[in-house]
């Protein structure tokens, strides 16, 4: 008679917040299916159901609160985790019901818990995880995680106190992860952290072997060996040290992509210096000149934040005037809201709200204007583009210019032969505030 293997409990996950907490999700998950436990897709099906919470802005923090709500209200069985675990008594008085809240990447301890309340039936027969683990994201693109934690002290972010100071990952155990995700189907890695460019500082000493040569454990050597994993390699969160300049050449060679996802924050000195970011505004605009003369192709993707205590209109109008000659092609902008826990929050001269609105809509006018212009520009000319989704004649895509999720798309007729993840070339043939339009060419 046939063996009748056990059913193993299923999980259910809801993740939320950024790329970062995308992979811890994704290494829990990894985990708990290495240890033969089984997915579910829905509430319905799961009997325990984890939430990875955001806890960055009261905004995030209200979204996993009512995440963590509609969790229990659909299956009952609630295991939370992330940013927000810090704060486990808001929760546990909110939903006394849930099962355990563990605090962020403590992947253990989130394990542990679904262990004491799902247990595994015992059974020889397990594991069933593919080699590059399980993800969220589609087959053909993956985030890998290089470091968590920041040094930084910046005066409206808590992410010190939720994720801890710099902890970079070994070079070769970056570099093996990225072969396996290749392996498994990646065309994209995502390289991510809370301070990409600091990648290594803590470990500096510390080289390790990799296919016979040392790796030192930096970022431009990092992206270097990447360039040779992956056909796309994408950096994001770099903060502009002057190392930086290093890996605009590796572009230029085509190693990794032109892109470069950097948090100004802002521009005007006053506000850099009450956010306690590097305020040299000056000679980011000499180095972004320099930059663009290495890899004329090079985008500059930033955030902003306007509405900052003591932010004046003269200091906005500086910002606008320096978004004029810097000429980033990709900008997001939020209106500062105080978070509890940020030194921000003690400073005085608050921005009243109907005023932080108004400079939100101007900055957000000034950069699609330019978005609208850069994107024009390439109307006519022959992109590289990755292939996301694919439908009965068309497809969507995206250029090397645009990272998944944040940035804009391509979207291609006569496409429906493609299929998901191919890299093909792309004739421009239209473009909007955000988007373009185009035509793949025949192989």
């Amino acid at each position: 008679m046939a063996t009748k293997l056990p059913e193993s409990p299923r999980i259910g996950m809801v993740s939320l917040g950024c790329p970062k907490n995308l992979v811890d999700s994704e290494r829990i998950l990894t985990k708990l299916r290495s240890d033969g436990y089984a997915m579910s897709p829905d509430y319905q099906g799961a009997d325990i159901v984890l939430v990875n919470t955001c806890g960055f802005l009261d905004s995030a923090k209200e979204e996993s609160l009512e995440a963590i709500g509609e969790a229990i209200a659909e299956n009952g069985r609630v295991i939370v985790t992330g940013c927000m675990g810090k704060e486990a008594e808001v929760i546990r008085a909110r939903f006394p019901n849930v099962l355990a809240v563990t605090g962020a990447h403590q992947y253990e301890e989130v394990v542990g818990a679904v262990h004491e309340a799902a247990p595994m039936p015992p059974s020889p027969f397990v594991n069933l995880v593919p080699d590059a683990g399980l993800k969220l994201t589609p087959r053909h693109y993956s985030y890998l995680k290089i470091s968590e934690g920041c040094n930084h002290r910046c005066a409206f972010c808590i992410i010190p106190s939720l994720r801890g100071d710099l902890v970079s990952r070994r070079p070769d155990a970056i570099l093996r992860e990225a072969e396996k995700l290749v392996e498994a189907g990646t065309k994209e890695l995502l390289v991510i952290s809370q301070d990409t460019s600091a990648y290594g500082v803590d470990i500096r000493k510390e080289p390790r072997m990799w296919k016979g040569e040392q790796i030192v454990p930096h970022m431009t050597d990092l992206a270097r060996e990447l360039g040779k994993i992956a056909p796309w390699v994408r950096l994001h969160y770099v903060y502009p040290y002057p190392h930086v300049d290093q890996v605009i050449p590796l572009m230029a060679e085509g190693l990794i992509l032109p892109y470069l996802d950097i948090p100004f924050q802002h521009a005007a000195p006053n506000v850099l210096r009450r956010m306690r970011r590097p305020a040299n505004e000056a000679k980011v605009l000499e180095r972004l000149r320099g930059w663009r003369a290495i890899a004329p192709d090079i985008t500059i993707r930033s955030t902003f934040v306007v509405g900052f205590p003591g932010e004046t209109e003269a200091d906005f109008q500086y910002l606008l005037d320096w978004l004029d000659e810097a000429q980033l092609d990709r900008v997001g902008a939020f209106r500062f809201e105080p978070v509890e826990g940020a030194t921000a929050n003690l400073l005085p001269d608050p921005v009243p709200e109907e005023v932080k609105e108004e400079r939100y809509a101007r900055v957000m006018e000034k950069t699609a204007a330019i978005s609208a212009a850069k994107l024009q520009a390439k109307v006519g000319r022959t992109l590289e583009v990755i292939i996301d989704e694919v439908g009965e004649d068309g497809a969507t895509g995206r250029s090397q210019a645009d990272a998944p999720e944040i940035d804009g798309e391509v979207f291609l007729r006569d496409a429906g032969h493609l299929t998901q993840g191919d890299i093909v070339q792309v004739e421009i043939e239209d473009a909007d505030e955000h988007d373009l339009y185009g035509v793949p060419l025949a192989r």
